[in-house]
């Protein structure tokens, strides 16, 4: 194919928004758009979304102009569009649910009873192997339509949009984060007596090379990588 990156890039577009959005990592890619770079790359078929379904399939094998596939079993089956309840009586309060959802469908604080958001929950189901105390559970909410029976544009495109925001906002809070340690070594580096009990020169020249050493390492990963060309 001789399509070139410019109509790659629109193609994968394409593929997906015909993608229900759940972001739940089945297909073998960190998310929906993961997977649709990958089809319109050629690397990825058209039958590893058990969330879309035969439909869901037979939707990217027509963008794609290819003859459509069943699912390939060894990403999961089609199904019915679940929930995500919690347990309270379980609960423990350790957010490691709320970590690893992806559309910020789970709310409460550390040590504080979690709560799901139902209209926000897309059943990825990613958060039930992190769930310590298995506290979690998933509720049928479609009976029996599955795949794109399941879901619609409307629900898609919710999800999408708060998949989206959420990872804006993780990376924006860990560039934050970063800065602030960043700063915090800074001023220790700039007065290091003043910030170490220690008091023997060869110590604090070895903290001072330590914390160096992790200046740089957090400023080359900030800058990208200009490469030979």
């Amino acid at each position: 194919m001789t399509h070139g990156a410019t109509q790659g890039g629109g193609l994968a577009a394409r593929l997906l928004d015909a993608l229900p959005q759940t972001q739940c990592t089945r297909c073998a890619y960190p998310d929906c758009a993961g997977y649709a770079h990958a089809m319109a790359e050629g690397t990825a078929d058209t039958n590893q979304c058990p969330p879309g379904g035969e439909e869901g399939a037979a939707r990217l094998a027509q963008i794609l102009g290819q003859p459509a596939k069943p699912l390939d079993p060894a990403y999961g089956q089609e199904g019915s569009r679940t929930v995500a309840f919690i347990d309270e009586d379980w609960c423990i309060g350790c957010t490691l649910c709320i970590k690893a959802c992806p559309t910020d469908a789970i709310v409460g604080s550390n040590k504080r009873m979690h709560t799901v958001i139902e209209t926000y929950c897309t059943g990825c189901e990613l958060c039930l192997p992190v769930c310590p105390v298995d506290c979690i559970l998933l509720e049928n909410v479609s009976g029996e339509a599955t795949g794109w029976n399941a879901w619609s544009p409307v629900l898609a495109r919710q999800a999408r949009n708060r998949y989206e925001f959420s990872s804006y906002r993780r990376n924006r809070d860990k560039g934050e984060s970063a800065k602030r340690l960043e700063e915090k070594a800074l001023t220790k580096l700039a007065d290091l007596p003043a910030h170490s009990q220690h008091t023997d020169p060869a110590i604090l020249d070895k903290k001072r090379a330590v914390i160096e050493a992790a200046l740089a390492r957090a400023r080359a990963k900030r800058t990208p990588d200009n490469g030979g060309s």
